[in-house]
C-alpha cells in the first residue's frame, strides 16, 4: 500500500497564497492532487495543511484532509521532514497496511504520473530509504568562480582548473517536486541527503522548482506551450 502526502501550508511568503492561487484556471495544489491519482499507484491521497481554505479545496479535488497540522510545524522553520513525519505517525495510528509514502509539492503542475510510478519502482528495487526527484546542474559547480577583495578570480574548486568540462562528473539538483521514502524512513525521521538516498533523474523542462513569481510564469509558459503542442 502506498500513500502520497502533499505538504501544503497557508503562510506562502514569496508567493501569497501560493497553495491556492489560480494557475491556468485551477488552485496550483489541484494539480499535485491529480497528478497522484492519474499514477493509480497510490490507495490514499492526503493533504497536510494548517489552513482550512486549502483543506477545503483538497477535499474538492479528491485528497483527504483528516487533520490540520499543528501551528509549530507550519512556520517558515518546519523541514519537510518534521511535516511528513507528522503525517505519517498520524496516519500509522490508523493502519499499518501502508509501506511507502511520497511527499509530492503542492506547487508541481508539470510533473507527469510517470515520473511517481519510476520513483516507486527505483525505492522497490533498491535498498534506499528515499528516492529524490532531481535535475542534471547545467554547468559544473568544479568551475565555479568568485572574487577576493581585490577582483581577483578565486576558483572554488582549483584542482579542477585544466579539466574539461565534458570530463568533470554530473552533478544534480534537489528538482522540488517529490520525495519517496519508506514508511520507516519517515516515521523515524531518517536524513534523506545521505548515501542511502538516490535520485530519479527529472528533464529540466519540467522541474521547475516554484519559489518566486519568476518561477510562477515561467511554469505556466512551459505548461502552457506543452499543453498547445499536444493539441
Amino acid at each position: 500500500m502506498n500513500i502520497a502526502i502533499i505538504p501544503a501550508r497557508g503562510g506562502s511568503k514569496r508567493i501569497p497564497r501560493k497553495n491556492v492561487k489560480l494557475f491556468h484556471g485551477l488552485p496550483i495544489i489541484a494539480y499535485a492532487i491529480e497528478v497522484a491519482k492519474q499514477s493509480e499507484i497510490f490507495d490514499e491521497v492526503f493533504v497536510s495543511t494548517d489552513d482550512s481554505e486549502i483543506a477545503e479545496i483538497a477535499r474538492d479535488y479528491g485528497a483527504k484532509v483528516p487533520w490540520l497540522r499543528p501551528k509549530q510545524l507550519a512556520n517558515d522553520f518546519a523541514t519537510t521532514l518534521e511535516v511528513i513525519q507528522d503525517a505519517a505517525n498520524k496516519l500509522d495510528v490508523n493502519s499499518d497496511e501502508f509501506n511507502s509514502i511520497c511527499c509530492i509539492y503542492p506547487a508541481t503542475p508539470l510533473l507527469k504520473p510517470e515520473f511517481l510510478k519510476q520513483g516507486l519502482k527505483v525505492l522497490m528495487d533498491g535498498d534506499w530509504d528515499y528516492v529524490i526527484s532531481a535535475s542534471p546542474v547545467s554547468d559544473p559547480p568544479e568551475r565555479l568562480l568568485s572574487l577576493g577583495k581585490s577582483n581577483e578570480i578565486l576558483m572554488h574548486f582549483p584542482e579542477y582548473e585544466m579539466t574539461r568540462t565534458q570530463d568533470v562528473p554530473p552533478t544534480f539538483y534537489d528538482a522540488g517536486q517529490f520525495y519517496w521514502g519508506k514508511k520507516i524512513s519517515w516515521e523515524s525521521a531518517r536524513p534523506i541527503f545521505t548515501s542511502k538516498s538516490t535520485i530519479l533523474e527529472l528533464p529540466k523542462e519540467i522541474a521547475i522548482d516554484v519559489d518566486t513569481l519568476a518561477d510562477w510564469h515561467y511554469a505556466e509558459y512551459l505548461y502552457g506551450k506543452n499543453r498547445k503542442d499536444s493539441n
